[in-house]
């Protein structure tokens, strides 16, 4: 008996019903949302750092899907690749055998992290970090893992706990004890340290929540305490890694720090087969893998996958042959110049900062009477409602997709397709000017919208 599924067919008879299906049977507060901000969109394709909809209009994405798409949408490098693997019909996930891709892929990975070892695949950034978690525990036989206020290292239990924003964590605990110091203080890491009891400090070089980059100096000094204490340095670089800061990872751009272990995920995937990777040094991981009793004492079922270890290989020979790492620090650079030069003209527009194509643009209080007491309508509602009101015009007026770069913020994170170029800078640089000239103005769409915008806020309250 032949079983027929035609998914082009299912898509066009149910594809309209996208919101209706998702309000049901998924989580349901996100098509309110969507529908209260105009971002309800019917896109229908995507390639590059486009999108388009059923009209045939582009929407450029400064979003990058949360920073999965580093190539952007199906780069043919990488669909290629796994319309190969797919035909070549593999032996794979067997369990007792050991496949070539995995030990391809890592190999690749660590050639751009000449001081680690060994890696273990998984299948996230949050299951990167849980492994990183529980590798550092294990092989320090310490219990407590230090983490930076306002991080965020994923939302399983383990990665929860090394969270630095209670909005994520309220309502779930009890989780494991770990405990919270500032980013850049070196002095409350000593004193935590001193207690004896800390296996690791994990650490974001650039802060994804906010784009807030550690001081300089400061992951060095802080490997430098690690060691004497014997704690080791976890360098959570699923958002920044792969070039999103224009090195391959965030932390090389410090000269002489050496993460014991270093997580990534997002771009490894190329945007189709989600795939996460800890890599570490050897000691670490033979103490964990410590003998034949204990070889599967840390595994994942879908781990090293085929598919996704496919993805993986094409996403780094992309990013080799095409130079994209280089093409974010330029891109970057240009795209940052031309806002920070826009500081002078808009009161409202108060700081501009990140590295690479992680760039977040922040708002500050007015000096002008008018636009301050508007400002301080929105603040009295809630924080981020201003950032919220630019974020939506540039996708209702000029069809760019953007976000506000964490609850209560009033910044907007740029993490664009690593493979944006001059063209694109025009295009977002050319629109923010317009929307911010509408937000000077003192009326206008923007403000009869952030009207919309506070009763929602009260409404939730």
């Amino acid at each position: 008996m032949t079983t027929e599924f035609d998914l082009g067919r299912l898509l066009a008879e149910r594809g309209a019903e996208r919101y209706e299906l998702h309000g049901k049977y998924l989580n349901h507060q996100l098509p309110r949302m969507l529908h209260t901000i105009g971002f309800d969109k019917v896109y229908e394709r995507g390639e590059g750092a486009y999108f388009w909809d059923a009209d045939g209009n582009d929407y450029l994405d400064m979003l990058a899907g949360f920073g999965v798409m580093g190539l952007g949408r199906h780069h043919p490098v990488v669909r290629k690749a796994l319309h190969d693997v797919l035909d070549a019909q593999l032996a794979d996930l067997t369990r007792f055998d050991c496949q070539p891709l995995p030990g391809l892929l890592a190999e690749k990975l660590l050639a751009h992290t000449p001081h680690l070892d060994r890696v273990f695949f998984g299948n996230s950034g949050t299951e990167a970090v849980e492994t990183a978690l529980k590798f550092a525990r294990y092989a320090t036989g310490k219990p407590r893992v230090l983490y930076c206020d306002h991080a965020f290292h994923g939302l399983t239990t383990g990665s929860l706990s090394v969270n630095g924003e209670s909005g994520f964590r309220d309502g779930f605990a009890p989780l494991l004890p770990d405990t919270a110091v500032p980013l850049g203080d070196l002095e409350a890491l000593a004193r935590e340290l001193k207690k004896g009891d800390v296996a690791a400090l994990v650490v974001e070089p650039i802060q994804g929540k906010g784009v807030h980059e550690a001081p300089p100096g400061y992951l060095r000094a802080a490997q430098e305490l690690l060691r004497t204490h014997k704690a080791l340095l976890i360098a959570d670089e699923v958002q920044t890694g792969l070039g999103r800061t224009g090195d391959f990872y965030a932390y090389q751009h410090e000269d002489g720090v050496e993460p014991d272990l270093v997580c990534v995920a997002k771009a490894l995937s190329g945007g189709y087969v989600p795939v996460g990777a800890t890599l570490g040094k050897d000691w670490i991981f033979k103490k964990v893998y410590s003998s034949m009793d204990r070889v599967l004492v840390h595994s994942a079922s879908f781990g090293s996958n085929a598919q996704a270890m496919a993805a993986g290989l094409a996403v780094l020979s992309v990013m080799e042959n095409e130079q994209i790492v280089a093409n974010a620090r330029v891109t970057g650079d240009l795209l940052r110049s031309r806002l920070t030069a826009l500081i002078d003209k808009y009161e409202l527009l108060a700081d501009v900062r990140g590295r690479g194509l992680m760039i977040g643009i922040e708002f500050g209080r007015p000096k002008s009477l008018k636009l301050r007491s508007r400002w301080t309508m929105l603040q009295a509602a809630r924080k981020g409602l201003f950032a919220q009101m630019v974020v939506v015009p540039l996708l209702q007026r000029h069809r760019i997709l953007t976000q506000v770069s964490g609850d209560h913020l009033e910044v907007i994170k740029l993490i664009p397709p690593l493979v944006v170029g001059e063209k694109e800078v025009d295009r977002f640089v050319d629109a923010f000017t317009d929307v911010m000239d509408d937000a000077h103005s003192g009326s206008g769409l923007m403000w009869d919208f952030s009207k919309t915008l506070v009763k929602q806020a009260v409404a939730n309250r």
